[in-house]
């Protein structure tokens, strides 16, 4: 038996745009913004797109330079990385990252935090199979976000 994986950093990142901009539930207010389709992935990583929230029902994005930034994506040759982004100002801003850090632990991602102003957490998607454990991670923000 063959054991395909998906292990190419762009191809991820395609499928957790796909993901985040075609969910209609808990995720429904966040968008992609900055979308770079050319981006050729490096050893560092190369911003693929911005994932940044609305009000409930927008269409956030491209037409809303000032919607608050949840997260950029990053693409490696053989994954993609999350960073989720807080913001030094308000209390509930400041603890998104921790809050998407939770969720994606307990998603079995890897995970790190990066010590940076604003806060930072780094989420990694190794294989196109984690992407949809990676959505629990935003979901939590989505769900903090509400609560505040």
């Amino acid at each position: 038996m063959v054991e395909d994986r998906l292990t190419d950093g762009v191809r991820i990142g395609q499928l957790l745009a796909s993901e985040i901009s075609g969910n209609e539930g808990r995720l429904r207010d966040l968008a992609l913004a900055d979308a770079d389709p050319d981006a050729e992935p490096t050893l560092d990583g190369a911003l693929a797109y911005r994932i940044v929230r609305g009000g409930e029902g927008t269409d956030a994005g491209v037409d809303a330079p000032d919607a608050p930034l949840v997260a950029e994506v990053y693409v490696q040759p053989d994954r993609a990385r999350i960073e989720f982004v807080g913001d030094d100002g308000g209390d509930t801003e400041a603890d998104l990252p921790k809050a998407a850090a939770d969720a994606a632990d307990e998603a079995g991602l890897r995970v790190r935090p990066k010590a940076v102003r604003p806060p930072r957490t780094l989420v990694f998607v190794e294989d196109g199979a984690e992407v949809k454990r990676a959505l629990p991670a935003f979901e939590a923000v989505v769900d903090a976000v509400r609560k505040g």
